[in-house]
């Protein structure tokens, strides 16, 4: 209790007329938007159960939004026999390397309120578990060490302290600021801050949390879940507001955004379970998931692809291999996606477009017959190539693009084409695809 004591007290100290808290700056907000896709771990003693996280905690506080199946006896005490003994940080880096990820945010509190890290403010924590080691410092110095970029996720609600949204809310805010304090201050750079809601309006004195995080870790990144005025699906311009810096649709693609960052978080898990549900549970297929990455890049976002990590402390071979999946396919075909834009033409039936410099990517999922034809744009279109190999035929004209490539060029998931222009594909409104096709034999449309 004295070392809590010492650490409220000891918060950065925020001038009364200090400005309001300013969103993220440019050069780190584009690098993680450059990174276009990262690995979210949903982790902790429930992973015990094979049940979700959180969730499934019987209800405590009437404030709060759960009504799980496991008793708040059994589910607060699971931390006793939580003893991940394989866990390897460096392992999990790798594994996240290998699937083309360049970023990892991981769970250190969720809303049952277990903490991944040694926290002097609560004691519930994983040093008082049989493993007794300190995840988060662990996975902070594999990221550092391997240039993996590293996030945390962090519950602004704790569904099993009584004093969350009831008398003595305000003592319970600060002691989460101070869990903060701790988490950005004792593990070196981190460049990401994952926010969460239950979709309940809470005062977790926002302005002065914001300005906290910004203070410690000033190139870090935050997302909108702290603002109780941001919807969970977060499809309206509303639901970012500053300072947050990017939105967060969840279990599925955000729509196509040019002007506010966003990121979906996925589940790899085929029931969409967050934390490890037993090999029972089942992976999304490959395609599933390429195709989810495909249209976050082409609608301009990222994508979070969450593992469940098993409760001896190693991501299931299952979740694993799906995603050395992606990584393989990345490792061909990821300049199409990394550092790269959505757009010019917005998403349709064909698939989706992205841009960097003076190349449009064309990702062709289904072709509509055997040419592709697109509309027109006020750029010169000087040389194309199909990332997978092949002749692609291209041809330009006042009113459209027509694209033919054989179909024994075609690729089955995704066929890649990069079209070279004249000058900027930035440079280019973001237009509808406004699909067509017509056979060459006949020109009928």
């Amino acid at each position: 209790m004295k070392q809590m004591l010492i650490l409220l007290l000891s918060l950065p100290a925020l001038a009364a007329n200090a400005e309001p808290p300013q969103n993220a700056q440019p050069e780190s907000l584009q690098a993680w938007r450059d990174a276009r896709f990262g690995m979210f771990i949903s982790w902790g003693p429930v992973s015990l159960t094979e049940k979700e996280l959180s969730w499934s905690r019987a209800n405590s506080n009437p404030q709060c939004p759960n009504n799980g199946p496991t008793p708040v006896a059994v589910y607060d005490n699971l931390y006793k026999k939580f003893n991940p003994v394989k866990f390897d940080a460096k392992q999990w880096v790798s594994i996240a390397q290998a699937a083309g990820m360049k970023y990892m945010v991981l769970t250190v509190k969720h809303c049952d309120g277990f903490l991944l890290w040694d926290s002097k403010v609560d004691d519930y924590n994983i040093m008082h578990t049989p493993f007794k080691r300190d995840v988060a410092a662990e996975l902070a110095k594999a990221a550092h060490e391997a240039g993996m970029k590293i996030g945390w996720y962090f519950s602004p609600m704790d569904w099993r302290d009584p004093d969350c949204r009831n008398a003595k809310h305000a003592e319970f805010v600060k002691r989460m600021q101070a869990e903060l304090t701790e988490l950005l201050s004792n593990y070196g750079k981190i460049d990401v801050l994952w926010f969460d809601t239950d979709g309940r309006s809470s005062a977790w004195d926002q302005e002065r949390t914001f300005s906290l995080v910004r203070q410690l870790q000033p190139q870090i990144v935050i997302n909108n879940r702290l603002d109780p005025r941001a919807a969970l699906d977060a499809g309206n311009p509303w639901s970012l507001r500053p300072p947050a810096d990017f939105y967060t649709p969840e279990q599925k693609v955000g729509g196509f955004d040019r002007q506010y960052p966003w990121e979906s978080c996925i589940t790899t898990s085929l029931s969409g379970l967050w934390s490890w549900g037993g090999h029972k549970d089942g992976v999304k297929s490959f395609e599933q998931c390429m195709d989810m990455l495909i249209r976050c890049a082409g609608g301009d976002g990222n994508m979070l692809l969450n593992v469940g990590p098993m409760p001896d402390g190693q991501i299931a071979p299952e979740q694993a291999g799906r995603i050395k999946e992606m990584g393989d396919w990345l490792a061909k075909y990821g300049e199409s996606i990394y550092a790269t834009r959505g757009g010019p033409f917005k998403p349709d039936t064909y698939g989706v477009s992205t841009h960097k410099g003076n190349t449009i990517y064309l990702h062709i999922r289904q072709w509509p017959a055997e040419t592709l034809t697109l509309p027109s744009i006020p750029a010169k279109i000087l040389s194309s190539k199909v990332l997978a190999g092949g002749r692609v035929t291209v041809k330009q004209t006042a009113d459209a693009i027509e694209i033919f490539l054989a179909a024994s060029d075609r690729q089955k998931l995704d066929t890649v084409i990069a079209l070279e222009l004249d000058g900027r594909a930035a440079n280019i409104e973001p237009v509808n695809a406004r699909v067509q096709s017509h056979s060459p034999a006949t020109g009928k449309k």
